[in-house]
């Protein structure tokens, strides 16, 4: 479980909790909450937990060496729990690029994998779908969207494929003016009107970044060219997503915003349970609406399209500057719409690799991320 103590790593392990005679918490990570990651490790037991923050080990190891649980830290060990023997699947749920060097070990090591960290596909989809050929891993995607998607597909020939539509619920700012989005604030942007995320997560959904990961995830996951993938409002977030098909049929998903139903649907391997968790009724399907986006309010949504046509290094300069600029907006350095000004000046300034291999995602993250750094110190202070 990387990630254990986020958002999808929460609900994760409560899935977990319902089916004990299936599912084992083998190994426990987490960044830097050590006494969330302690906690769920005197419930859960697993052999080994994992903090990447350095700092915060000596008290992971003085809490959990008395229970006789093993403790590690730093990138390198998070690299080899995912490669462990008695690990059968590895939960990605990770913010951002920290997701993509777990991955790729897991990937190697032949395990399967539960995807939440949509970032590892999107910085590197050409290299992940690589990987997974000369692999016996499987990836089940966790995000609600892709969730949907895969569903949708079992038992549908590739071929009878017309299009993907992605829903999105359109985020707090969906029915705000141009001039209004200008002005918002971080409370304002945290105000997600259907689901319970991590900060970062969630002001992705406000710019609709997180819809353009989305798209190109669902692009490589499901090997389909950008033009058959297709973002949708639906402010209700009942509908996850939608599959045309050739002969004008479309198959929807539905379910109630809760994200235990695909990560139980992923970790079971395509098994329904029954989690207790509500049900969806009449009432709540009695009014579904969908409306296509505005691009002009929210053009992070445009960058997803661009970086498939540019293919490349190009979605990992996006995410690298994103990740960077959505800290600094909750750090109240930088407007709601710098944001987008940031990535968009990050994406002119770093250089572009059209076949990029491992070293070369590196770099460009590495380099992507101080000219963010650098743009974001030269902008005026908001006010």
């Amino acid at each position: 479980m990387l990630g254990a103590t986020g958002s999808i790593g929460r609900q994760t392990l409560d899935v977990i909790s319902r089916a004990p005679e299936r599912y084992q918490a083998t190994v426990l990570t987490a960044g830097s909450k050590v006494e969330d990651l302690i906690d769920q490790c005197r419930k859960f037991k697993p052999r080994l937990a994992i903090i990447a923050d350095d700092t915060k080990y000596e008290q992971l190891r003085d809490a959990l060496s008395p229970l006789g649980i093993e403790t590690a830290s730093g990138a390198e060990a998070l690299k080899s729990a995912a490669a462990a023997d008695d690990v059968d699947t590895v939960v990605t749920a990770t913010v951002g690029y920290s997701g993509l060097e777990p991955t790729i070990a897991a990937i190697r090591a032949g395990k399967d994998i539960a995807l939440a960290n949509k970032e590892t596909l999107v910085v590197a989809g050409a290299l992940i779908n690589q990987l997974l050929k000369d692999s016996p891993s499987r990836i089940y995607p966790v995000d609600s969207e892709h969730s949907a998607i895969y569903q949708c597909l079992q038992g549908e020939k590739p071929e009878a494929v017309k299009r993907l539509l992605i829903t999105a619920s359109g985020g707090p700012f969906r029915t705000w003016s141009k001039e209004d989005i200008e002005k918002a604030t971080v409370e304002n942007a945290l105000k997600h009107p259907n689901w319970h995320m991590g900060a970062k997560i969630t002001i992705d959904s406000a710019t609709m970044m997180n819809k353009a990961f989305e798209l190109i995830e669902a692009h490589w996951l499901f090997d389909l060219p950008h033009a058959e993938v297709k973002p949708v409002v639906h402010p209700q977030s009942i509908v996850h997503s939608m599959v045309e098909f050739v002969d004008g049929a479309i198959k929807a998903q539905l379910g109630t915003p809760d994200m235990r139903l695909p990560i139980a649907y992923a970790l079971g391997e395509t098994r329904r349970d029954d989690l207790g968790l509500p049900h969806l009724s009449i009432a709540d399907m009695a009014e579904l609406t969908f409306m296509e986006p505005d691009y002009d309010k929210f053009p992070c949504l445009g960058l997803a399209k661009y970086a498939m046509e540019r293919g490349g290094n190009t979605a990992c300069v996006i995410n690298a500057a994103n990740e960077i600029a959505v800290a600094a907006f909750l750090g109240r350095k930088i407007r709601f719409t710098d944001i987008y000004a940031t990535i968009m000046t990050t994406l002119e300034r770093a250089p572009f690799i059209a076949l990029p291999d491992y070293d070369a995602y590196v770099a460009t993250n590495t380099e992507a991320r101080a000219i963010a750094l650098e743009i974001i110190d030269s902008l005026e202070q908001p006010r």
